[in-house]
């Protein structure tokens, strides 16, 4: 049975995992950029904008890129007080701008002292993915000006959140193969220790597949699933996130 799943589900992710995926799909975002801090950045606003319908989340990212002058990484580093009042009329559903003004605060002062974001994940002294993802958001709201309101839009495991959009974000950043589709750009944290971001309709493909029982769409149920994943292919076993993805999304399954 399980050799059969893994077949079925290898054949899902060769037809999902392809560039004809991106155009659609918020990881079109960062792949309007080459440089590796513009990725980051572009990838981290717009998976954590991504909810609601996709069409409109990659409107409102290309909006905000925009206004960031198109270039991303220049902007969080040498914008002038001025510039930032261009923001105030930003707002994606609950994600305002009080929201948008820390996310460029908090990443102004980590690129000043950091080549990449992937040290707000890595610099502690843990190496698993939740104390990863509880670290990025500890370092986050350690920052001096950081509003409580912003903390529902940063996820963590610490509150037993699923952390669907951050998982999907490490996956764009950790991923690697020659499809084209996830950038592969961080080397700190390995793809065998991703988990798979936990959607309505990964998880509804997840449980009618007998790889996910857990009732509650929390951090259990998302790590339950990717053991599971690891189970049929154990060095890269969010590769599946496509496969349940795509199932779920263009198949209805």
């Amino acid at each position: 049975m399980q050799s059969n799943l893994k077949d079925f589900l290898d054949e899902k992710v060769e037809l999902y995992n392809q560039p004809s995926f991106i155009p659609e799909d918020p990881i079109s975002i960062p792949h309007q950029f080459n440089k590796k801090q513009d990725i980051e950045i572009a990838g981290l606003f717009a998976a954590t904008l991504a909810w609601g319908q996709r069409k409109t989340i990659i409107n409102k990212c290309n909006e905000l890129m925009r206004m960031m002058d198109l270039a991303p990484y220049d902007f969080i580093l040498n914008h002038e007080e001025n510039d930032l009042k261009r923001f105030l009329t930003f707002k994606h559903r609950t994600f305002n701008p009080t929201d948008t003004l820390f996310f460029i605060d908090v990443l102004r002062s980590h690129y000043q002292k950091h080549d990449s974001l992937e040290s707000a994940f890595t610099g502690g002294n843990e190496s698993d993915m939740e104390c990863y993802l509880s670290h990025f958001h500890n370092t986050l709201f350690e920052h001096p000006n950081a509003p409580d309101r912003t903390k529902k839009h940063v996820a963590t495991p610490a509150r037993k959140s699923a952390c669907k959009r951050l998982n999907m974000f490490l996956r764009w950043m950790v991923r690697i193969d020659n499809k084209g589709v996830d950038f592969g750009i961080w080397n700190n944290i390995r793809p065998d220790q991703l988990i798979c971001p936990l959607d309505v309709h990964v998880e509804r493909v997840a449980k009618s597949l007998g790889l996910l029982k857990r009732k509650q769409t929390d951090w259990r149920a998302a790590i339950e699933l990717s053991e599971n994943l690891r189970l049929l292919d154990p060095r890269d076993p969010v590769k599946y996130d496509f496969a349940l993805f795509g199932l779920g999304v263009m198949e209805k399954y």
